[in-house]
C-alpha cells in the first residue's frame, strides 16, 4: 500500500481531528488556518484516502466498573490456517478482549483484556480462552497502573 503525500495543513487537519473529532467543520477549518470549504475538501479526501478510519467516542473504563486491564499472551496447540482462523473468529466474540496482535517470541498472540475484577478476569481466562480447542497455553500479566494511554498517532512531517 503506498503511502500517501501529506501537506502540511493535511498533517494540521489530522492532529485537530485526533484531538477532538466532535468539532464542526468550521471550527476545524479556524484551528487549521482553511476556508471551511477548503477544510472539508481536505477530510473528504483523507476519508477517502483510508486516513481516518473512523470517528468514535473514549470512554472511562473506571467509570464503567472496568477495573482490570491484563496483558495476556496465547500460545496454539497447532499453527496454520485452520486453528488461526477458528482462534480469530472466537476472539471477535469477546467484547473483553479489546486488542489482540499476532506476536513474535515466545507466545503467538498478545491480548488487551478489561473485566469488572480478577473473578471476571479468571472467568474469561479459565472458562473462555483455555477452553478454545486450539490454546496450549495463557500466561497474563495484570497492570497495576497505567502510565500512558493514548490512541493519538504520531504523524509525519
Amino acid at each position: 500500500m503506498q503511502k500517501p503525500e501529506l501537506d502540511a495543513a493535511d498533517r494540521r487537519l489530522l492532529a485537530a481531528l485526533q484531538e477532538d473529532a466532535r468539532a464542526t467543520g468550521v471550527e476545524l477549518a479556524e484551528r487549521v488556518h482553511l476556508s471551511p470549504s477548503q477544510c472539508q475538501r481536505r477530510l473528504k479526501r483523507l476519508e477517502e484516502a483510508g486516513l481516518v478510519a473512523g470517528y468514535g467516542v473514549r470512554l472511562n473504563r473506571r467509570r464503567l466498573g472496568l477495573d482490570v486491564v491484563a496483558f495476556v499472551q496465547v500460545t496454539l496447540m497447532r499453527h496454520g490456517d485452520d486453528p488461526a482462523e477458528d482462534f480469530h473468529r472466537a476472539l471477535q466474540q469477546m467484547p473483553e478482549v479489546l486488542e489482540a496482535h499476532a506476536i513474535t517470541g515466545d507466545a503467538d498472540y498478545l491480548l488487551r483484556v478489561v473485566a469488572p475484577d480478577l473473578q471476571d478476569f479468571s472467568d474469561v481466562v479459565l472458562k473462555r480462552l483455555l477452553t478454545l480447542p486450539a490454546v496450549a497455553t495463557v500466561r497474563s500479566s495484570l497492570s497495576l497502573g497505567e502510565v500512558k494511554a493514548t490512541d493519538t498517532l504520531p504523524l509525519p512531517g
